[in-house]
């Protein structure tokens, strides 16, 4: 096995050859190109779990950075000597198949960004990859069954909460009508909730509910104005606070031309649906985020396949992400600019946590092709600037992903679990109604996060889990979706209640689990 992958790594080296200058930056690419043409070897032969590709991606820059004749503590930014690179990579390696075992616990922190450099690998390197690496894969992991073979991922502990109906509380139900995609707003005094989805799919009447109760109990449907009927797509709440402490609830609705409502009342007089400007989108808005900007200051993020950005567009197979501002506590907004496009990979509905310490936004994305897991975009620009777009774990792809912080710093982020399309086979819970449990950190480091936990099983495909998820004041989740309950029964809309000590008690013991 050994020899198949030097082998591998031989054919690999000569695919590219070494530079001969002195130029540090013709040196970087050529070690990243080198690096990425094995991880992707590795990618495209064998299902290998995040943590054991962390660590391999991890230990393969340090060797490429740190030739054998250099010691490791060379200043930060200085280049190994142009003639020792090539050396140093296959003495690395070599290092890497010899020691692999005790390579697992190594835990540097050394970052690898695999979408700046992209480079074919030798079909026969990848083969031999396929065969030598898979001997070395050797942690603890779920096993999941494929059609001819075991694809074996890292995945956090599972948690299912189906059938405990004592979480669970429903917040509308009609017999035969399609009721979906909702979307939540928590008002300050902690326990008056509202809700607002369409009748039938994705699109209809807005229907408005609202609890006085923190989502135990819910209103009768609620009268809106008339034109809410003419919704196109799904409303999103969001609160919003202009500069001189005015507070307003927002609630938008997509498709070309994006329109938005007001109340100034916390939800007891709404305005008509007004179109915010000569452009619209899909799942607008994503978010809504206060900036540190100035007050009464917003950014709010959505996407389009160019069908709907303007008048009488059409597809374009490319998927663009936008952002739009606004000054004014969320009465105007700008005119929408692009913050990635691709036709490759079609990143779409965002969902924004802020960092811990208030000084970073990650952007957590769908990926809409199934060729890819979700990814993730991070700011600490307050939006001005985006890294290039990574993948998450599997363990946190899927759709329409909304979170927020629990009192213990923890993150409970809720969305539809779709994998991509190699991938689907035996994951835990796809197509259902599903929560990562995990931190910051997790996302920013990659990792698989604490839990998995199923809220609800889906009895008909994908059709599923446009949630919101509000925090109470005596840290209860409160987490609202809509899904097919029921096998042959019309989808409706409903709450599931935790806490995440009680996910803590549940994940402790084996046998409470399921």
């Amino acid at each position: 096995m050994k020899c198949l992958l030097l082998l591998a790594l031989t054919r690999i080296n000569r695919s590219k050859s070494v530079p001969s200058s002195d130029n540090a930056s013709s040196h970087t690419v050529w070690v990243q190109q080198s690096t990425n043409c094995i991880l992707k070897a590795l990618d495209c032969s064998i299902w290998i779990n995040s943590i054991q590709l962390a660590i391999i991606d991890k230990y393969v820059m340090w060797i490429a950075y740190f030739p054998t004749d250099r010691k490791l503590n060379r200043p930060t930014g200085e280049m190994p000597r142009p003639n020792s690179c090539k050396g140093a990579f296959r003495k690395g390696m070599e290092t890497l198949i010899t020691n692999l075992p005790a390579l697992w616990i190594w835990d540097h922190q050394i970052h690898y960004t695999a979408e700046t450099t992209f480079m074919k690998t030798p079909t026969f390197a990848a083969l031999l990859f396929k065969f030598a690496f898979a001997s070395f894969l050797s942690l603890p992991t779920t096993e999941l069954a494929a059609d001819d073979a075991t694809i074996v991922i890292d995945y956090p502990t599972t948690i299912d909460l189906n059938d405990q109906a004592h979480r669970q509380v429903i917040v509308d139900r009609e017999p035969g009508q399609y009721l979906g995609h909702p979307t939540t707003c928590l008002l300050e005094d902690g326990k008056t909730m509202l809700c607002v989805y369409p009748k039938g799919h994705g699109r209809g009447a807005i229907m408005y509910k609202r609890s006085d109760d923190g989502g135990l109990t819910w209103s009768n449907r609620l009268p809106t104005p008339d034109n809410w009927s003419t919704s196109q797509e799904v409303p999103t709440l969001h609160r919003v606070v202009d500069a001189k402490g005015k507070k307003r609830i927002i609630m938008w609705s997509g498709l070309y031309p994006a329109r938005l409502a007001v109340t100034e009342d916390d939800g007891a007089n709404w305005s008509e649906l007004r179109s915010a400007g000569d452009w619209g989108g899909i799942v607008v808005m994503g978010f809504v985020e206060p900036l540190k900007t100035g007050k009464g200051h917003y950014m709010a993020m959505f996407h389009d396949d160019g069908r709907f950005f303007s008048k009488n567009a059409k597809r374009t197979g490319t998927f663009t992400l936008y952002k739009t501002l606004s000054v004014d506590g969320g009465l105007t907004w700008s005119k929408p600019d692009a913050v990635y496009k691709s036709s490759e990979i079609h990143l779409c509905e965002p969902g924004c946590i802020r960092s811990p310490d208030g000084t970073k936004l990650a952007v957590l994305l769908r990926e809409n092709s199934r060729s890819k897991n979700s990814h993730v975009i991070f700011s600490e620009d307050e939006g001005k600037t985006w890294t290039v777009p990574r993948e998450l774990p599997l363990s946190l792809t899927g759709d329409r992903h909304t979170g927020k912080y629990s009192a213990d710093g923890r993150l409970l982020i809720s969305f539809r679990c779709n994998s991509p399309t190699a991938s689907r086979k035996g994951r835990p819970y796809e197509g259902d109604w599903v929560a990562w449990v995990g931190t910051w950190d997790d996302i920013v480091h990659g990792r698989n996060g604490q839990y998995s936990v199923r809220f609800k099983d889906n009895t008909k495909g994908y059709d599923t889990t446009y949630p919101g998820v509000e925090v109470l004041p005596d840290d209860t989740f409160v987490v609202t979706t809509y899904g097919h309950w029921i096998q042959g029964e019309a989808p409706y809309i409903l709450s599931v209640r935790l806490k995440l000590s009680e996910l803590d008690e549940i994940g402790s013991d084996p046998d409470d689990k399921q």
